[in-house]
Parts: C-alpha cells; structure tokens; sequence
C-alpha cells in the first residue's frame, strides 16, 4: 500500500522491476520535453488579443474616481 513510506518504497521497487531501472527517469523526461510546446511565451500578438478579451468582458464594473 502507498500510503506510508514503507508502502511507496515498495512500489517504486515494484516499478522499477516490471519496467526497468530508469523507469522514473523515462517519465521525469517526459515531462521536461513536453513542457515547453509554444502558447503564449510563443506567441506574444496572441497573449495581447486573449487579455484584451478578457478585459472587456471582465465582471468588475467601471473604475470610480474619487472626487
């Protein structure tokens, strides 16, 4: 059972047997290869468009000046 220490340790030597030693490696790679696929750090115009939507269908109303 992984819900304790001993239980996780089990597992992970569990995993590691069925799949291999680099098992977590294989996964912790994958990870890092995926992360970085474009969105908005790509693609700045798109960034600009998508907050300007968000800014006028926002649910706050219009700004009160104080007099």
């Amino acid at each position: 059972m992984a819900g304790t220490k001993e239980g996780g340790k089990k597992a992970a030597a569990t995993n590691k047997a069925k799949y291999g030693a680099s098992f977590y490696a294989k996964i912790g790679s994958k990870g890092g290869k995926n992360g970085h696929t474009g969105g908005f750090a790509a693609n700045p115009a798109l960034a600009k468009i998508a907050g300007a939507k968000g800014g006028r269908i926002s649910r706050r109303g219009p700004v009160k000046k104080a007099a």
